[in-house]
């Protein structure tokens, strides 16, 4: 397994965690609970952000723009369907 590869999973595992994280601090009802869990999502989001930069700098992340021609053909498809 390479580099790329593991951060990449890592990458991953950070974005699930996140979903989570945003999932339980809404639908706590204990305010500690809740505050715990915000804490929690601010600091994986902060090492989300580290992970995709450090993937960029490496060449390990794709981040061309779409041609906004592209995005209105996928618009105008689905509102036909």
């Amino acid at each position: 397994m390479n580099d790329e590869l593991l951060m990449n999973n890592y990458l991953m595992i950070l974005k699930s965690t996140i979903e989570v994280y945003i999932h339980g601090t809404i639908e706590s009802y204990n305010k500690k609970v809740r505050e715990l869990l915000n804490d929690l999502l601010e600091e994986t989001i902060k090492s989300q952000e580290k992970t995709f930069n450090y993937m960029v700098e490496s060449d390990w992340y794709n981040t061309d723009n779409i041609d906004p021609k592209k995005i209105c053909k996928c618009i105008e498809s689905i509102n036909r369907n």
